[in-house]
């Protein structure tokens, strides 16, 4: 800084400053000193602007019960027709926010916010999820309704329906089923599933209380929240078996016939280490994964230089399935939340 004061009379301070990459701001701040900076005057009031009775008296007009669901803008024009001026449709803003009123004056429906589900599951019956997806016939805007109830640590198909139509009465009978079927002991099952008309209708509500039934639900619009059937819908239909249409109620109940103990029996699985989800839903997946070992270990005896990676190792499936799994720091709550389950055995 030292430098430009000195050359300043010859150069001028702008070429020196640029040279040195420092602003001209800077340059004359540091001049008169940080403890001597002038201190900025208030702006002084215009002589124009409304008085304090002025403006105590727009603020009531705008929250008076005539103007009170109305914009500022609808206010101005109401009175301009009425031959009233009381100020500008500006000025009005900013008494409006010196007031704190500048938000929604009037009382609305405000929307819930919903938590996300964090749901996990480290053994079989222990979260079901279910869904319910519509399948096209060659009748224009006539379909079928594929329900699915899904065992999420096993993706195991524990029950399915197909119906001309979507209830709540449909969603309960399954689940009965079902429940009943897996001999699930009431208080260690959670079903999670969207929030289409019948997975939250009051009755199905009741219904699952009343069989020690958790419920969970998705948020709204939020697909993620329900992965599993989502991804077991385009197994579904992506499947070759899949008609694309069907002729009638009769034709889909012989196609689920054929698809869904392929499904359980057959597919193996990717997010389970391609195990079957019947082998995982009915304990047997320790079996398989201890033969494929075994075959494994004779095919590295045999020809160990064909696995240049030394000895293969078998894939496992997770130890625990997750729906949105949380932090560390949730994730151990939550956990902890799940060990406290009543034992089913």
């Amino acid at each position: 800084m030292g430098a430009a004061l000195q050359v300043q009379d010859i150069t001028g301070v702008a070429p020196v400053l640029t040279a040195l990459g420092l602003s001209r701001a800077t340059y004359y701040r540091r001049r008169r000193g940080e403890d001597q900076a002038v201190a900025r005057r208030p702006r002084p009031r215009p002589h124009r602007a409304l008085g304090e009775n002025e403006r105590t008296h727009v603020l009531e007009t705008l929250n008076s019960p005539r103007f009170v669901d109305q914009a500022p803008a609808q206010v101005t024009a109401t009175l301009l027709e009425e031959g009233h001026y009381l100020c500008s449709t500006r000025t009005m803003y900013r008494i409006l926010a010196d007031a704190k009123e500048l938000s929604e004056r009037r009382n609305q429906r405000r929307h819930p916010k919903y938590t996300k589900p964090e749901l996990v599951a480290s053994a079989t019956n222990e979260v079901w999820s279910w869904d319910i997806t519509l399948l096209r016939t060659y009748v224009k805007w006539r379909y079928l309704y594929l329900y699915v109830l899904l065992d999420l640590f096993s993706r195991y198909v524990v029950g399915w329906l197909i119906a001309e139509s979507a209830t709540a009465a449909l969603g309960r009978r399954l689940i009965a089923e079902c429940f009943e079927r897996e001999g699930i002991v009431p208080g260690s099952l959670t079903v999670h599933a969207d929030r289409g008309t019948q997975m939250v209708a009051l009755t199905r509500s009741q219904f699952l209380a009343k069989l020690g039934i958790v419920s969970s639900h998705s948020r709204p619009h939020v697909s993620n929240d329900n992965p599993f059937s989502e991804s077991q819908f385009k197994t579904v239909k992506y499947h070759p078996c899949f008609p694309g249409r069907f002729t009638g109620l009769e034709h889909g109940l012989d196609w689920g016939r054929e698809f869904f103990p392929w499904y359980n029996h057959e597919h193996h699985h990717s997010g389970l280490a391609y195990l079957t989800p019947a082998q995982v839903h009915t304990g047997r997946a320790v079996e398989a994964l201890r033969a494929r070992e075994q075959t494994l270990t004779r095919a590295w005896h045999a020809h160990p230089e064909r696995f240049v990676n030394g000895p293969p190792r078998v894939l496992r499936p997770p130890s625990e399935v997750w729906i949105n799994p949380p932090t560390d720091e949730r994730k151990s709550i939550v956990v902890g939340l799940a060990d406290t389950k009543p034992d089913r055995h």
